[in-house]
């Protein structure tokens, strides 16, 4: 017999250390070369650990949420046949990352204590036994009366239904009865204020830590500020239809590629929205080139898949990168480098986009793009002939958040100003 240390290889370049997100194995579980052991997450995606040899699981790392160094032991399997020593530990510690690499990381931590904790910190000595005390009442209501009269069964009944009885009026006697309790219910409008959930904690780990630990770095390191302006899209809309019409086997276009198509287009007049702020260095990078992260709602919790050189690709090909990525990022088969790299980041919550929002930047980028809900409101339009009427238009907010050390709000607000020139004609989108 053999032990075989499976030590957690390097997952990716800068990567450090990885957090356990899955176990697919237990201490005592037979295994096949190849068979899954456990998911790890890095700052970029997660990574399947699969088993180098057949064995017995004699021992694991930690538990769901721990982060484990690269390098470190993962698993060790009790194997049939001797395991050299050199093949236990093939993998390099990755290099400590930079400084401008580290975020103070955001420490979730549970009580230790429970109640039998609490029980063994009491007085060691015996306590007296206590005095005998009268069985307990059925289901006691809270009260503001000195006594509710009521049977056991309505009693009963009003506790599945939440209902205080001492809020309840009876038509007589001062006994309440079922009548009474169907009165008040019926007065109320079906009230019930039903029965209190149960306290759940839950870990928070995986994708959700990630999500807490960069949107708190965000607010902590980025002094936000928010600016929204107003577009009309009837025109934008209505250009999307013709497209549509007329799409063969292409993608149905949504309102996002034509959107990121007029972002494209404005940057150049505004690279400071395009770029990356290195907080230790003190250096703001503006890019060239717009790799343009798209936020994106999965099971697991946020993600923000890029696609690269956005300013070079036309409306068909950026309908099928965001059909691409987001059925990658949802599914969970999102490439590390897909995820990495943005340099401007839009968010948009489609139909819930609401009124206005205030997004939070994507660190370390330095401004981030919020297109909210279309509505239809009456407004009044110039004409050819320059008199004004009334037209039901298609309205939408445009917002933008910004790090205030390398943005101005006067820079943001043109930026917006000039897309949204494009937006309400969007002929010169397809123009250019």
């Amino acid at each position: 017999m053999g032990r075989y240390t499976f030590n957690l290889p390097d997952i990716g370049e800068g990567i450090a250390e990885a957090e356990i997100v899955d176990w697919h194995v237990k201490v005592g579980d037979t295994v096949d070369e190849d068979d899954r052991l456990a998911d790890m997450m890095t700052d970029k995606a997660t990574v399947e650990m699969e088993s180098p040899v057949a064995g017995k699981v004699v021992e694991i790392a930690g538990e769901i949420g721990d982060t484990i160094a690269i390098g470190s032991m993962l698993v060790v399997i009790e194997t049939e046949g001797e395991v050299e020593v050199e093949e236990v530990a093939d993998v390099e510690p990755a290099p400590a990352p930079k400084a401008d690499e580290v975020e103070e990381r955001i420490e979730v931590e549970t009580s230790d204590a429970s109640d039998a904790d609490d029980a063994i910190a009491a007085d060691p000595e015996p306590a007296p036994a206590p005095a005998p005390t009268p069985a307990p009442q059925p289901a006691p209501e809270p009260t503001n009366q000195t006594k509710v009269l009521a049977s056991p069964a309505v009693r009963a009944r009003a506790k599945d239904l939440g209902v205080d009885l001492g809020q309840v009026k009876p038509a007589e006697d001062g006994r309440i009865r079922h009548g009474d309790l169907d009165a008040f219910l019926s007065y109320n409008g079906g009230y019930s204020a039903g029965k209190a959930r149960a306290d759940e904690e839950k870990k928070v780990i995986g994708m959700r830590r990630r999500i807490a630990e960069n949107m708190s770095a965000s607010k902590r390191n980025i002094p936000h500020f928010t600016y929204v302006e107003e577009v009309d899209v009837t025109a934008m809309e209505e250009l999307r239809a013709q497209l549509n019409a007329n799409k063969g086997d292409k993608p149905k276009l949504t309102m996002l590629p034509l959107l990121i198509s007029a972002i494209c287009q404005t940057i150049p007049d505004f690279p400071m929205i395009n770029a990356r702020y290195d907080d230790e260095g003190g250096v703001v990078t503006r890019h060239g080139s717009v790799h343009l992260g798209m936020a994106t709602q999965t099971d697991a919790g946020l993600m923000v898949p890029v696609i690269k050189d956005a300013q070079s690709k036309n409306l068909w090909q950026l309908a099928n990168e965001i059909l691409r990525l987001a059925e990658a990022a949802r599914d969970g088969k999102a490439k590390s480098d897909e995820l990495s790299g943005s340099t401007l980041t839009i968010t948009s919550l489609g139909p819930l986009g609401g009124v206005a929002t205030t997004p939070v930047i994507n660190r370390p980028e330095v401004a981030i793009i919020g297109p909210n809900r279309i509505v239809e409101r009456p407004m009044f339009v110039k004409g050819p002939d320059g008199t004004e009427r009334i037209e039901k238009r298609k309205l939408m907010n445009i917002s933008i958040s910004c790090d205030h050390r390398v943005v101005d709000g006067w820079d943001a607000a043109s930026f917006i100003q000039q897309l949204k020139r494009l937006i309400e004609a969007p002929a010169n989108i397809l123009a250019s």
